[in-house]
């Protein structure tokens, strides 16, 4: 498949880009600053672009068979720009009729699962008081996705781990897995890369978490 990834200087960007080349596809990372990306490959295209300018990420998403993007706030002072860039790149993949679309969001965004452990809600109580405005901006996000054309899965994971790719994770379409507290980040990737062409996911926000 021919792939364009956003955000891929990021944790998980970086991970859908290595596991996307080594699965044989064909990748356009996008990126503000070519420098701060370590990726190559004979099936790589790094492509630098303002990702505020929608216009600018046209040519890198012609023609792709899908598009993910790991963009978000990595600290809470950076909240509105998964919003933000996303509306860019939505408005980028509708003027080149690019349709499949999977971005990263978070768990707590889903329901509940049914008999939730008290610890748990707790612990959801706690973080979403704390991420409010991060969680604010991913709802914007996921709001224009709803409002698009695209075919877009807004994949959302509990806290993020810096470990190897495991393989073994849950995911459940329309909520999250009962217990679900953490997953690494390329698990995450690796769980982005098989809901590609997966119809189930299509429209659907999929939790996933070990």
């Amino acid at each position: 498949m021919r792939l364009t990834v956003f955000g891929a200087t990021g944790g998980i960007g970086q991970e859908i880009v290595r596991q996307a080349l080594a699965s044989g596809h064909e990748v356009t990372a996008v990126v503000r600053d070519p420098s701060r990306f370590p990726i190559t490959g004979p099936d790589l295209q790094v492509f630098k672009a303002d990702l505020k300018e929608g216009e600018s990420l046209r040519a890198a998403v012609a023609g792709r068979d899908a598009v993910l993007s790991g963009l978000g706030a990595r600290r809470r002072a950076d909240a509105g720009i998964a919003a933000k860039l996303t509306r860019s790149v939505l408005w980028a993949m509708e003027a080149e009729q690019t349709r499949r679309l999977l971005v990263v969001s978070a768990g707590p965004l889903g329901p509940a699962p049914e008999r939730t452990p008290l610890l748990d809600r707790t612990m959801l109580a706690v973080i979403n008081l704390l991420l409010q405005d991060v969680y604010a901006d991913l709802r914007a996000m996921e709001e224009e996705l709803a409002r698009s054309a695209t075919d877009w899965t807004s994949v959302r994971p509990p806290r993020l781990l810096n470990k190897p790719l495991t393989g073994s994770y849950r995911t459940v379409v329309g909520g999250n897995p009962r217990s679900g507290r953490t997953i690494g980040r390329a698990d995450v990737a690796h769980a982005m890369l098989a809901m590609v062409d997966d119809p189930a996911t299509v429209k659907q926000g999929v939790g996933v978490a070990y």
